[in-house]
């Protein structure tokens, strides 16, 4: 199977997973645009996961030779959430077990940023941080 068929199988893939993927450039890197369900302040993680665990099954199946990816979370078309992205060696490595998928998740978690937008809450400072705690309303 040559790398094309294999990245062809991936927007599939990606889709069973519940990833609403928008784009998907097949290069090194892998560059994977995706609409949230979750259109708030910060990109869902269990969204990442769902994408990465995608990838991943992909890879253990030889159907995907893992490079970097590079995903981009939008609201809507154009509308950018944020960005995160994941090293071929980190997937390497866990297919390894080199490392844990703990120490997968943490890497991929730690190149996440929020970009400021239309889903930004009124009363968040500049640096995007809400003034009041969310979690105390709960």
């Amino acid at each position: 199977m040559t790398g094309d068929e294999r990245t062809a199988d991936l927007e599939p893939e990606l889709r069973s997973y519940g990833v609403s993927v928008e784009s998907i450039d097949e290069g090194d890197p892998l560059e994977l645009t995706y609409m949230t369900a979750f259109p708030g302040r910060e990109v869902h993680r269990g969204e990442i996961g769902r994408a990465l665990n995608a990838l991943i099954d992909q890879a253990e199946a030889d159907e995907w030779e893992p490079v970097r990816v590079e995903g981009t979370v939008v609201r809507s078309p154009g509308d950018v959430l944020g960005t995160w992205h994941a090293e071929a060696e980190w997937f390497e490595a866990l297919a390894s077990y080199e490392i844990s998928e703990t120490e997968f998740s943490t890497r991929v978690l730690e190149t996440l940023s929020h970009e400021p937008g239309d889903g930004d809450l009124p009363g968040d400072d500049d640096t995007g941080a809400p003034e009041t705690d969310p979690e105390a309303d709960r």
